[in-house]
């Protein structure tokens, strides 16, 4: 509680790291939002003219207020999960209310991540465009593919040094980006009238292509979501502050490149505006900078998509990958196949699009979704905090129709390349709900029965001498959320596929809670001295290493001479030697689904032949050591023999 409280104070420190981890992706926009804007408006045969100028900016100044500021900043941030934020804490604060709201929950998250492919590609090929206004035919791609590439080949060995670096960088880049906008700003200061939300109403009224205007402006908050998903790493107090500076730079930025393009009407469209407003003795240095800071808006969402993905494992929204803590530090986290696919998929973007400019019909259309499941989210988690109706009425309305108008200008780019991210996104959709599907139609066959009704045949099986001893403590995991239940395939187990005769029977039931960073145990003596159940309450945030949980719980019962684990072998007692473990992991088969629907029967198809081989082994995503573990395959039995009728004929 302390750690969640230091999180939220208000410190120097806490201001400049979330410069360097949150505003990455949105502190970077200004280097494509207004050169997609009117290269769109340009190619539509529209000239380039005050009104038009002003309206846009407006629209750019009136999202970041609407949708960064009071969205996130000011509503959504206090959705907070013990410090934690992102799509799946809110999820995990909002699931129990209702089940449906895992769909918006999914398509959110493989949203972000499928927007995220596009993020590295586009940020890092626009910065190093900007060489080309110095050296105009040289060769970006190579450049693009190195940067790229190496920023996913350091991943593996941590980047919590490198995240140090972040904030002071990240300081300079938004302080330069308000000084660019200042010096242009002055010249014209009629460009300040774009604060005025009147120029984006007209421009959106009378204006025939505003809904591909809006696409455009959209690109502006793309990064949004990401002051929520990084809570839990500078806290509220410190995004709520920092941002007041960063959106000051940023319109600034916008302004400045206003009253540059107010200057030049009739601009060569292969120039960024971005890059005009710089004056040429700095502009090294400004393709420098802005190629540092697209590589740490890059970093941020591989970070991001990493906390996801290791979130989506633990509400069992994703296949078990292998996760791995390359430091010490809390939240610094690799998820291998994550960090390759992502690496291939920015590639892959680079060497199909190779300019930045055809990059920007790609990008913002999928996380429009992502922003819409938030609304639906944090609408569900006003209701559960008996937030005045009124208020959630006026919420829904108000950002639904804003990012549904959203939606529909990103539509537009749907054939100019947001098919792409629109593609991945249901890939990753189809991974995602095919693995949650799956989990939920097989637990409709697992039959569970009292546990009380077998303590007399454990009991005296275990003292049994005429079976032979198969370990002298026996490990079961269980899904029972009940201690009084039990599957009936885990006593099928021990009493009939092969008598297992243990001196202690041990079931371990593993909840992941709404918590993060939970980590509670509780035991219960079944049967003193033969069967012992012990259930771990881990956050969703936790590593999931049950053989050095077990492990201690084990230590610390000894210790309290709760259980003795002395072998009973007449030499090994004698000597005090502990007693061997063994771990049975029950794996199911699938056996004949002809009680399914199509759509079912599809789900677990996918399911087992392509997501279950995908995914970690069992004994593999609970942390257990192979050569202590036994694998036991059980058939997923969907026609019982009580459902077969058979006809005897008389002999």
């Amino acid at each position: 509680m302390s750690e969640h409280k230091d999180l939220n104070k208000l410190s120097a420190a806490g201001l400049l790291i979330s410069l360097g981890i949150v505003y990455g992706d949105i502190g970077t926009s200004p280097l494509y939002t207004l050169r997609a804007i009117f290269n769109t408006v340009s190619e539509g045969g529209q000239t380039i003219n005050p009104m038009m100028v002003l309206g846009a900016l407006s629209c750019i100044i009136w999202t970041l207020t609407l949708q960064t500021t009071i969205k996130y900043v000011v509503i959504t941030l206090r959705a907070d999960n013990k410090g934690e934020g992102g799509i799946f804490s809110l999820y995990s604060l909002v699931r129990k209310k209702a089940k449906w709201l895992v769909i918006p929950a999914v398509i959110g998250g493989c949203a972000m991540l499928a927007d995220g492919i596009i993020t590295p590609s586009i940020t890092v090929t626009t910065a190093i465009e900007g060489l080309q206004v110095k050296f105009t035919h040289m060769r970006v791609i190579p450049i693009v593919l190195l940067i790229i590439t190496l920023l996913f080949v350091i991943q593996q060995f941590g980047t919590s040094l490198v995240g140090k670096l972040f904030g002071p960088i990240m300081l300079l880049w938004f302080a330069t980006l308000g000084i660019l906008g200042m010096a242009y700003v002055v010249q014209d200061l009629s460009i300040l009238k774009a604060l005025n939300p009147y120029y984006a109403a007209h421009l959106i009224i009378t204006n025939p292509m505003a809904l591909v205007i809006l696409g455009g402006v959209f690109l502006c908050t793309t990064g949004a979501e990401a002051l929520y998903s990084d809570l839990g790493h500078c806290g509220r107090n410190n995004i709520r502050v920092s941002w007041v500076f960063v959106k000051a730079t940023l319109i600034l930025n916008y302004l400045g490149q206003g009253v540059w393009l107010l200057q030049h009407p009739h601009y060569d469209l292969r120039l960024n505006p971005f890059f005009q407003i710089v004056p040429e003795p700095y502009l090294l240095f400004m393709v420098a900078l802005s190629t540092i800071a697209a590589i740490i808006a890059s970093q941020a969402m591989i970070s991001g998509s990493f906390t996801l993905i290791s979130e989506a494992v633990r509400l069992n929204l994703w296949p078990k990958v292998r996760i791995n803590y390359p430091s010490n530090e809390r939240g610094q986290i690799y998820v291998p196949s994550i960090n390759w696919l992502l690496c291939a998929g920015c590639l892959l973007i680079v060497l199909i699009f190779k300019r930045s400019v055809n990059m920007e019909g790609a990008y913002g259309l999928a996380i429009n979704m992502t922003f819409l499941a938030t609304t639906i989210l944090v609408a569900a988690y006003m209701i559960s905090k008996k937030v005045p109706r009124y208020a959630i009425i006026i919420f829904v309305a108000v950002y639904g129709a804003i990012e549904f108008t959203f939606l529909v200008g990103n539509m537009t780019k749907f054939f100019h390349g947001g098919f792409v991210t629109v593609m991945i996104g249901a890939v990753l959709f189809s991974v995602m709900w095919g693995w949650y599907v799956a989990r939920r139609i097989k637990s409709r066959f697992v039959k569970y029965v009292e546990v009380e009704d077998y303590f007399e045949i454990i009991s005296e099986l275990s003292e049994d001498e005429s079976v032979a001893k198969y370990s002298s403590q026996l490990v079961y995991m269980t899904n029972a959320n009940f201690k009084t239940e039990i599957e009936s395939k885990i006593i099928y187990s021990i009493l009939q596929k092969e008598p297992k005769r243990a001196d202690i029977y041990w079931l371990v039931h593993v909840d992941v809670v709404d918590e993060p960073f939970t980590q509670d145990y509780k035991v219960t003596f079944l049967i003193p001295g033969k069967l012992v159940r012990i259930d771990f309450k881990l956050g969703f945030r936790v590593e999931q290493r049950v053989n050095l949980l077990y492990r201690k719980v084990i230590e610390e019962l000894v210790k309290n001479g709760e259980v003795d684990i002395i072998s009973k072998y007449t030499s090994l007692h004698k000597h005090k030697i502990a007693g061997d473990f063994r771990f049975i992991l029950l794996e199911k088969h699938l056996s004949k689904f002809s009680k399914l629907s199509v759509y079912e029967r599809s789900v677990m198809w996918w399911y087992y032949f392509v997501l279950k081989k995908l995914s970690l082994s069992e004994e593999k995503s609970f942390g257990l050591d192979s050569s202590y573990v036994e694998i036991e395959k059980v058939p997923l039995i969907f026609v019982s023999a009580e459902d077969i009728i058979l006809n005897r004929l008389p002999a």
